[in-house]
């Protein structure tokens, strides 16, 4: 037992002189090891998915679709625009800052449809029932009749996560 007792004083004398002399020990702490953890899975993830107002989720969504078909038009954007003033209920400016931030968060070409899919996955459960049929109702009128096929499949793939029951309730 003395032994023993020895052993663990032994121990926490070096794990002391280690911290006195600047080491660091925090390590030892589950506690502080998993919530340095999380805060570095938050730091270093990608801020598209953490955005939990069904407004925003819906103009990431209906820039991103209008994206992968290539560059926004003009017209595109400004239909887009002008649904974001009428739908949302907002000033043109503000429609054009959450197009702006819309359009800024999302990233490159090549990962836009891996961003836009992971979206509609963690925020299936934001919208209503109305939001979402008034979502899907959107986005094809933004690409209008010239989107291409990765377009067509996204819009059927987000038909298909966003239509579930879920509690009534409007944009404004």
């Amino acid at each position: 037992m003395h032994i023993l007792i020895g052993l663990i004083t032994a121990v926490t004398g070096l794990l002391y002189a280690l911290d006195r002399i600047g080491v660091d020990i925090g390590w030892l702490n589950p506690f502080s090891w998993a919530r340095r953890r999380r805060w570095a899975r938050k730091f270093e993830g990608d801020p598209i998915y953490s955005i939990e107002d069904p407004m925003h989720v819906a103009a990431i969504l209906m820039v991103g679709t209008a994206r992968l078909g290539g560059d926004v038009s003009a017209e595109q954007k400004q239909r887009m625009l002008a649904l974001f003033a009428e739908t949302f209920s907002m000033s043109d400016k503000a429609a054009n800052e959450l197009y702006v931030s819309a359009a800024h968060l999302l990233g490159a070409p090549q990962v836009i449809e891996n961003q836009l899919n992971g979206v509609a996955e963690k925020s299936r459960n934001l919208f209503s029932g109305a939001q979402a049929e008034s979502l899907l109702d959107m986005i094809p009128d933004v690409i209008g009749s010239s989107s291409n096929e990765t377009q067509r499949a996204f819009v059927e793939t987000l038909r298909g996560k966003l239509q579930q029951p879920a509690p009534e309730g409007s944009w404004a």
